[in-house]
């Protein structure tokens, strides 16, 4: 029995233990394969299909499209500008050797998969094929997939895949990033059989991921935002949402006003959260912020998932989840009023409102009502804005505090009838508070 055949052995029989219940030796198989195998068998991936899915078990949507519409979308999808490099650096080179080479976008799509026409023909027996999706949620432990899932380059060969109709075959894949937003656009891949398996197949892959984005850095390729390639198709419309004021949450995209919504404070929550972490959080780090002992990640992919159905499924992207659109909001005109120091007076009057602010007890949104505050009454003190000041010691926020009435007091003219006033509400909070 040669090394390879040995270790083939090893992991299959692994394999064979996992599927059983067992998890294997942590010298049986690789652990980055050994987690992918159990992300994959929590999300329900059947381990003897190769089957595609509308609906991810993680949340992230993926519509079926027409022929018309892939096509539309692959061809403005940032990843095809650098099909041509591919094609010249690695697909000429491995034609005639049973190989194919794929690019895919961020979640798994394949968008182009090349190679000669047999070999093409084998790669669809196990639906490897240009439309279907090969995340890791949907097919299990496979190197596009799993490249996506760690961002990082992989080899998995063999009996490591987690579907068994895949297990004849071996895939290296790593993937691309836009090298100025550092956002993942897509993956190589080169898939085939035995000599896939050796170690210079990554290596390959790697040198060319490289080359393309260097390209992609020389500006040679205009490449757009790859945030904005959603499977829903390239972002076209800016939005704006409210959550200050007295009433309901509401959304709107600006151009369309039949496209109105109201929120509900959960929804809302998670806009305010995704536009104040403009790089995106993962499903872990949105549950801590939503609720004080983290929710359950299933909850938080179900909000997500109702979201993208409420509001649009090119509202949101995953991995990590972030806003692919052009979002306003009127929280976010008052961070701009602030620190621009334009109208505090009137910014205090909306901000002592506080709408979800202050009805929320998400940890995420108490802390950015405590930054809103907290930067509102830095801003009108250092301003000395009478008006501002008077509205802020009036407030809720700012009636015991201190430095605002001294600031006040100083700021009033002598003779003032305010100024008294002032002077007596400090002398009470020295009192109050023996400072």
């Amino acid at each position: 029995m040669t090394d390879a055949t040995a270790v083939a052995t090893r992991i299959r029989r692994a394999y064979e233990e996992f599927l059983s219940g067992n998890m294997p030796p942590t010298d049986a198989v690789r652990s980055i394969v050994r987690e992918s195998w159990a992300r994959s068998l929590s999300r329900g991936v059947d381990p003897s299909d190769v089957h595609q899915v509308d609906e991810l078990p993680s949340g992230v949507t993926v519509p079926a499209m027409s022929a018309e519409e892939f096509a539309e979308y692959r061809a403005a999808h940032p990843i095809t500008a650098v099909r041509p490099l591919v094609q010249s650096l690695m697909v000429d080179a491995i034609a005639d050797t049973g190989v194919v080479v794929a690019l895919t976008d961020q979640v798994g799509r394949l968008l182009w998969v090349e190679g000669d026409s047999d070999a093409r023909d084998k790669a669809g027996h196990i639906n490897f094929v240009e439309g279907s999706v090969w995340a890791e949620e949907v097919v299990g432990t496979n190197a596009p997939g799993l490249a996506l899932a760690v961002d990082r380059g992989v080899q998995v060969v063999g009996p490591e895949h987690f579907a068994g109709p895949v297990q004849e075959w071996s895939c290296a894949a790593a993937p691309v990033h836009d090298p100025f937003t550092g956002h993942v656009i897509g993956v190589i891949d080169v898939t085939g059989g035995r000599e896939v398996a050796a170690p210079f197949a990554l290596a390959a892959v790697r040198s060319v991921v490289a080359a393309v984005e260097r390209e992609l850095q020389s500006g040679a390729v205009d490449l757009a935002d790859p945030s904005v390639f959603s499977l829903g198709g390239p972002r076209t419309s800016a939005a704006h949402f409210s959550v200050l004021g007295d009433g309901p949450h509401r959304w709107r995209r600006t151009t369309d006003p039949s496209s109105a919504r109201t929120l509900s404070p959960r929804h809302a929550e998670i806009l305010v959260l995704l536009q104040a972490f403009p790089e995106g959080l993962n499903t872990e780090q949105l549950a801590l912020k939503l609720a004080e002992d983290g929710l359950d990640p299933v909850s938080v992919r179900a909000e997500i998932s109702r979201l993208r159905r409420d509001l649009g499924a090119d509202v949101l992207a995953s991995r990590p989840y972030r806003l692919t659109l052009d979002v306003s909001s009127d929280l976010q005109d008052i961070r701009t009023r602030i620190e621009s120091g334009t109208d505090l007076a009137s910014v205090v009057d909306e901000v002592g409102r506080g709408g979800l602010l202050a009805e929320s007890t998400a940890p995420g949104i108490v802390e950015i009502f405590e930054e809103l505050r907290e930067d509102l009454r830095s801003r009108l003190i250092a301003s000395g804005d009478v008006a501002a000041l008077r509205k802020w010691t009036s407030s809720v926020h700012g009636r015991d505090d201190l430095v605002a009435w001294r600031r006040l007091e100083h700021r009033l003219p002598v003779g003032h009838p305010d100024r008294p006033l002032a002077g007596g509400r400090i002398r009470l909070l020295d009192k109050r508070y023996g400072l």
